[in-house]
């Protein structure tokens, strides 16, 4: 073998090596933007989805009044099991977000209560589904209009 052999023997190495360096950037960059969308889509869905519940309680006279619209604005289609599960974890949201909107019935609740109990509620729902509650929203879904005949 030449030196000059080897030197390039050395060069296509390196080069190789570059280029295997290169490739895994990328992939992990790939999945970092990934779950970034993902995180800045659920921030999106919790926000909007909050926000309505927020506007459907605001004008409620008791927790038990604003359960229910709360409720009904977190309805989805078909009734089940799983379904009644899922809103009678969430009631604790809306408790706590009702809470909030009369302090001066000194039930106050803080953001940070807010937060937790939204929190809890992501927590409870990951440990018993296969996914994120916020994956439901990935799809609209338009309303159906009900039709007496």
């Amino acid at each position: 073998m030449t030196p000059t052999s080897s030197f390039l023997d050395a060069l296509r190495l390196a080069a190789e090596q570059a280029e295997r360096a290169e490739e895994q950037f990328r992939r992990e960059i790939a999945e970092r933007v990934k779950l970034l969308d993902r995180e800045r889509a659920f921030a999106h869905r919790r926000l909007n989805f909050m926000r309505t519940i927020s506007e459907a309680i605001a004008a409620t006279e008791s927790e038990e009044i604003a359960v229910a619209a709360g409720l009904a604005v977190a309805r989805w289609s078909n009734d089940s099991e799983a379904r009644t599960e899922v809103l009678a974890h969430f009631s604790s949201v809306i408790r706590e977000l009702f809470a909030s909107l009369t302090p001066d019935r000194g039930e106050g609740s803080s953001p940070a209560d807010m937060a937790r109990a939204l929190d809890e509620f992501e927590m409870w729902y990951r440990s018993t589904h296969s996914d994120a509650f916020w994956i439901h929203f990935e799809h609209y879904i338009p309303e159906t209009p009900r039709v007496d005949f």
